[in-house]
């Protein structure tokens, strides 16, 4: 998903909005699955370069950054949300490449939730932090020995989540002061600080037709439901849009299901819904919506 500044609308809520960011959160997914069917022929260092770079190009071309440029003072934040991104891109197609997609999501979503309850003294708060972590217990190796996870996947995911947090930050200070265009100047540092990771990798197939997928992974993990919030976030209200995104790990799940044939098991469903519950009660609750990823 993408960051954009939200505000609350004065148009009433109509059917559009709702199912233009539900597209979004399923286009998210769909580029997710097709990344995990590039990692056995670019890896997922390759898949992410090329996601990033494609991501890039597409937003420049829609955003035109260079029409406002960021100040001194500005550009670490800049920078800072940047490097974000592109760390966190590289961990979760790492932690992607390992265990089940809607799990990779839940955990990865944890990290958001967290940052949204950090130094909260509502009990409330609290409350929507232990279901969380509930449901880190129900996805981690050790509560379903016999599915095998990995458990290198679960702590990659998990560290994704983490800089999802960090991330929340740099984009709100990097925002500021570029709004929209935010997003353009993040994705090309992104993919500047990716380049080295994936470009060894993905350099000797940059001639084959297997690679033209990473296109369709760039518009549909980054072009395209940044388009799509774009025209739903000035209609819809904030703590709609902070309820709604908290479906992206079932969406993730069902996507993991359809297109990578990924079962969980009930355990795994279970950890599922308790991040979404938890995400869903700080959603409903909270003084302001939380941020969503490139």
């Amino acid at each position: 998903m993408t960051s954009t500044p939200i505000a609350t609308p004065q148009a009433p809520l109509g059917a559009l909005p709702v199912l233009g960011l539900l597209s979004a959160i399923l286009s998210v997914q769909v580029g997710a699955a097709f990344a995990k069917g590039l990692f056995p022929v670019l890896g997922a260092e390759g898949t992410t370069m090329l996601r990033l770079v494609i991501g890039a190009l597409m937003l420049a071309a829609v955003l035109r950054p260079w029409k406002v440029l960021p100040t001194r003072k500005g550009l670490p934040w800049l920078a800072a949300y940047g490097v974000t991104v592109s760390v966190m891109n590289l961990l979760f197609y790492a932690a992607l490449e390992r265990i089940p997609l809607g799990i990779c999501v839940a955990l990865e979503f944890t990290g958001p939730l967290f940052v949204a309850t950090l130094g909260s003294r509502r009990l409330l708060d609290l409350v929507w932090v232990v279901l969380a972590v509930a449901g880190i217990v129900l996805l981690s190796p050790f509560a379903d020995i016999s599915r095998g996870l990995d458990p290198i996947g679960v702590l990659l995911a998990l560290a994704a989540g983490a800089c999802w947090g960090l991330y929340i930050i740099f984009a709100q200070k990097a925002g500021a002061e570029l709004g929209a265009r935010t997003s353009a100047y993040g994705m090309a540092i992104a993919a500047l600080v990716a380049l080295p990771f994936g470009f060894t990798a993905a350099e000797p197939y940059l001639t084959d037709p297997h690679v033209m997928g990473a296109a369709v992974v760039g518009l549909f993990s980054s072009a395209l439901p940044f388009w799509l919030e774009m025209l739903v976030l000035a209609r819809m209200p904030a703590k709609v849009y902070g309820m709604i995104v908290c479906l992206e790990p079932a969406g993730a799940a069902l996507t993991g299901f359809l297109f990578l044939h990924e079962s969980l098991s009930v355990l795994q469903c279970a950890g599922i819904g308790a991040v979404i519950a938890a995400a869903f009660g700080a959603a409903v609750t909270a003084r302001a919506p939380v941020p969503s990823p490139c």
